[in-house]
């Protein structure tokens, strides 16, 4: 078996004071990278409820500006609510802070009802299809080659390198999307058995399209050991809001200590995920990312 990557989330959304103790978001992103983790990842998700939220380039920024060798992994941003030539020139000013380690997950987005999404004037309807738009024109904008967009041919300078794209989502779209443009492939949220069914759909659809099966980049969220009462917050959530039958809702969150979280990467290894990455779901973020990466080495021997 090999051994996954590991990413842990930097938390974008909620409680934002998590990190608080431990120095602030600069400081959790320079743990990930002294504890030998493969890459920090942020999510894209703004409400406009007054739900705390940061904003997704800006802290992958600073993650790059404090870092020098882990990956900086969007785990997804939302192209619908983003200009993509505003978003590309974005992308290759962060290739050139980082040193070339972004990751460039990407996604539809979930949530176009909030009223961020309706004051950005992102439509509801269309998502999809505005979002192959953005991914047909992205990697040539950022490569720095002329690009016709929006009626107009741009061409953004200084050029940088193109990053590696990943498709978020479970949906057969999701999928197809994948197969179609991108490197990767980043669904979240699923038991292991559902995802070594869609990997194999997967691979079905790159061969049809003659494209090397993208990587799966597999995302779960990590509960602290022994804290029955936020595990069971966390399936009833899953049931509540994603609509989960509950006995496949129990299956998803990874708890436990070092080799029992060590168990459950290698179960989705297995299962076809190429890299693993956690939200970490507590008020002792720094000590998960100490467990995670104990698994980790685990698993490496």
């Amino acid at each position: 078996m090999n051994v996954p990557r590991i990413s842990v989330s930097l938390p974008t959304i909620g409680d934002l004071g998590v990190l608080d103790a431990g120095g602030g978001l600069a400081a959790a992103a320079r743990h990930v990278e002294d504890l030998g983790l493969g890459d920090v990842s942020v999510a894209d998700v703004i409400v406009g409820d007054s739900t705390p939220a940061r904003e997704a380039v800006v802290v992958a920024a600073t993650a790059a500006a404090v870092t020098e060798r882990i990956g900086i992994e969007f785990g997804v941003l939302v192209l619908p609510v983003r200009s993509t030539v505003h978003l590309a020139a974005q992308i290759q000013t962060l290739q050139h802070v980082s040193g070339d380690r972004l990751a460039l997950g990407v996604g539809t987005g979930g949530f176009p009802g909030t009223p961020f999404w309706q004051a950005a004037g992102a439509p509801r309807r269309g998502r999809g299809e505005r979002t192959d738009t953005a991914l047909a024109a992205l990697p040539g904008l950022i490569a720095g080659e002329p690009t016709e967009i929006g009626g107009s041919t741009v061409t953004l300078a200084p050029a940088a390198t193109v990053p590696p794209v990943l498709i978020g989502g479970t949906s057969d779209a999701a999928l197809r999307r994948a197969a179609r443009f991108g490197d990767g492939w980043m669904p979240s949220l699923l038991p292991a058995g559902e995802l070594a069914a869609r990997t194999r759909s997967l691979r079905e659809l790159a061969a049809e399209r003659r494209r090397r099966t993208p990587v799966v980049a597999y995302g779960t969220h990590l509960l602290p050991a022994g804290d029955g009462g936020r595990r069971d917050a966390f399936v009833h959530d899953l049931v509540r809001t994603h609509g989960m039958p509950r006995s496949v809702a129990e299956r998803v969150p990874v708890t436990g200590g070092p080799s029992e979280i060590a168990d459950r990467i290698a179960e989705y290894a297995e299962a076809g995920a190429d890299r693993i990455g956690f939200a970490l779901d507590g008020p002792d973020w720094f000590r998960q990312c100490e467990v995670l990466a104990r698994a980790g080495q685990l698993l490496a021997g």
